[in-house]
């Protein structure tokens, strides 16, 4: 019989009768390498696994390990869900069910609601059904015999109207006694699946198809991991993430509030969480003057005119306030600053000595947003933009991009940051009708960028197709203690902007020359969200240079608040944001309290301290020092702020 050889995801060949399926290749490379194999992919292609190899092929398999096997594998669990739940309510209309980051879900109309009280019902009845599974098998079906299978469910009937377009033949996948219309992308068998491997986690409300025009249906989310271990340390992770929810500690801390009265996306700063804000905008300042950047301050409105000019309007007026009709003329509150900033350029002659040209401000500017898609800081109407604009030639965007990164770099390590990397937005010359046609400056200036990333020797990856219609562009990518991969800081470059604002600067000979590139940068995004992701990743516990109240005097009794209030004064001429508690309360519940006020350092004050002139120091992290000198307690202070410690070291 005549073989073909099949190339296995270790390296080695394995030879196989030519007419063997694809899912038979892929269950008996599961069987070999220990793990469960889920897709093949024939030629780049994924292919389904029915599909006989009859010749050589370029056949990969996918196991759970790469992000496709587990979109199979969570895929297939949408496909048990739905089996019990059918099981259990005979009469539910199905819809879709599609893997998602970390899980998956099911869209359903029940009859009669049901609570998340019924979720352990539901996956009982998956780990009954699940032994009674094996392999996925395929078959075919007209648009008419499909509708058959889902009497009076229009969600399935629409779905077969759409993807049976030109009398194309639909596809049923069926394990067990349950069959469902399906495109494919499974476990090659589901005696793999262990059943402590997934959970369902909550019930949400969900239009057909996303509009609210349609029908709402009830959708079951889950999440599920090749194994318990992975499972239960997600769900670990889940359960730390509620605890550092910045909107939990937001409120517990006093840092911000929000009223209906303002309105939703607009967060009012209290006096803690405005020194938090105060403390990182003074930082900015500092590393910005050292950096030669100039600080400027801009209006929160403009004429509808500017936004025109700028390209705002007409394609980002949607995510900008409605206008408002003045007696002379139209406004609009500022979306972005980098109008006003190109305003500045031109608001005289340039020459070539003036490039570059760096102009910072933290510009207040306001998006709408659905209110729908507010999220405490993360997504808000109103944000203080840690922005800049710098204004160079050609030959100058290779080193102020890179002192842009390192800057970045910089901060981050302040901050005690690690888990991040750069990916890199390109252009799809395949695609150009997307973006300013300059095809040379968009290939020599992307070539420049990459440069810089590898030579700052910087984690990064390249997105095809990702760019602005103006530009490549840099965005700095985190994974948050949370679990949730965000972009925290950009680095755009802008080709256009000279066109639009007719940017020009003198040359050496006098000429006028147009070629001024601007390059965008956000290092520390926006006050609100950067401080939401500064609250999640020190769990509320700031570093001593950042935290609202560095220090907290407690006095042992009434006889001792003279003393304490005679430290007190020392610390706040060295600007040091303390405070006493001389209440009659006991030492142990001020201490409490302090503790869940998250305040670095607390100092109990006595007898003994008194008469030695000494202090009692309690960190952050419980450790007591005693008997330590008042001069060498306030001399580790401020080298500790001075150098920005993210731990308080005495």
């Amino acid at each position: 019989m005549t073989k073909i050889k099949i190339t296995l995801p270790d390296g080695s060949i394995k030879e196989y009768a030519k007419g063997i399926t694809a899912g038979e290749i892929a269950f008996d490379i599961g069987r070999r390498l220990g793990q469960d194999a889920v897709l093949a992919k024939i030629n780049g292609n994924i292919k389904d696994l029915s599909i006989q190899i009859k010749e050589d092929s370029a056949l990969q398999i996918i196991t759970i390990q790469d992000k496709e096997g587990l979109d199979g594998f969570r895929h297939s669990l949408a496909h048990l869900l739905a089996a019990a739940v059918m099981e259990l309510w005979p009469d539910t209309k199905r819809t879709i069910g599609p893997p998602i980051e970390n899980g998956f879900y099911y869209d359903f109309e029940f009859s009669n609601p049901i609570s998340e009280d019924d979720l352990p019902k539901i996956e009982k009845k998956m780990r009954e059904i699940l032994p009674k599974w094996d392999k996925f098998e395929r078959s075919e079906a007209t648009a008419a015999e499909a509708k058959k299978e889902y009497p009076n469910n229009q969600f399935k009937h629409e779905l077969i109207d759409e993807f049976s377009k030109d009398g194309k033949k639909l596809t049923f996948y069926k394990s067990g006694n349950y069959s469902d219309l399906c495109r494919g992308g499974h476990v090659s068998s589901m005696k793999s699946v262990q059943p402590d491997s997934f959970k369902l986690t909550h019930l949400a409300g969900a239009y057909w198809r996303g509009s609210e025009k349609n029908p709402q249906l009830t959708r079951i989310y889950a999440v599920a991991f090749p194994t318990k271990k992975e499972l239960d340390a997600y769900l670990k992770m889940v359960e730390e993430a509620k605890k550092r929810d910045h909107k939990k500690l937001g409120r517990e801390l006093d840092l911000y509030t929000t009223s209906e009265l303002v309105g939703k996306g607009l967060p009012i700063w209290l006096p803690k969480g405005e020194t938090i804000k105060r403390e990182i905008e003074n930082f900015a300042i500092e590393t910005e003057k050292k950096a030669g950047y100039q600080r400027v301050s801009t209006p929160v409105l403009a004429k509808k005119e500017l936004f025109i000019k700028s390209g705002h309007i007409p394609y980002f007026q949607e995510s900008m306030f409605p206008e408002m009709v003045l007696d002379d003329g139209a406004y609009y509150l500022k979306a972005m600053n980098c109008p006003y900033h190109h305003l500045i350029f031109n608001h005289k002659t340039r020459s070539y000595r003036d490039l570059p040209l760096r102009i910072s401000e933290y510009g207040l500017c306001h998006r709408f947003e659905l209110s729908g898609t507010l999220s405490g800081l993360l997504r808000v109407r109103m944000l203080s933009m840690n922005d800049a604009h710098i204004y160079c030639k050609k030959d100058q965007i290779e080193k102020e991009f890179g002192d842009v990164i390192k800057m970045i770099v910089d901060y981050y390590k302040t901050f005690g940051f690690e888990n991040y990397y750069f990916r890199l937005s390109l252009w799809d010359p395949n695609n150009r009708e997307k973006y300013i046609n300059e095809p040379e400056n968009w290939e020599s200036t992307q070539e420049i960028i990459r440069g810089v990333l590898k030579k700052n020797n910087v984690k990064f990856e390249e997105v095809m197709g990702e760019a602005a219609f103006y530009g490549p562009k840099v965005d700095i990518q985190f994974k948050t203690v949370t679990g949730r991969e965000e972009s925290m800081s950009t680095i755009q470059l802008d080709f256009i902007a000279k066109k639009k604002f007719g940017l020009k600067y003198a040359d050496k000979d006098n000429k006028e020359n147009n070629e001024v590139y601007v390059i965008h940068r956000a290092p520390l995004s926006t006050h609100e969200r950067f401080i939401a992701f500064l609250i999640e990743e020190y769990a509320g516990k700031f570093p001593l240079w950042l935290s609202p109240v560095q220090i907290r005097i407690l006095s042992v009794s009434d006889k001792f608040e003279k003393y304490a209030r005679k430290i007190n004064e020392e610390f706040l001429k060295n600007n040091l944001r303390s405070e006493v508690d001389s209440r009659t309360e006991s030492i142990s519940y001020k201490v409490r309290e302090a503790q869940a006020q998250k305040i670095p350092l607390i100092l109990t004050v006595g007898e003994k301290e008194e008469k030695n002139g000494t202090v009692a120091v309690r960190t952050i992290d419980n450790k007591i020092h005693f008997g330590v000198k008042l001069d060498d307690f306030l001399g580790k202070v401020m080298k500790n702020i001075e150098e920005k410690k993210i731990k308080v070291e005495l």
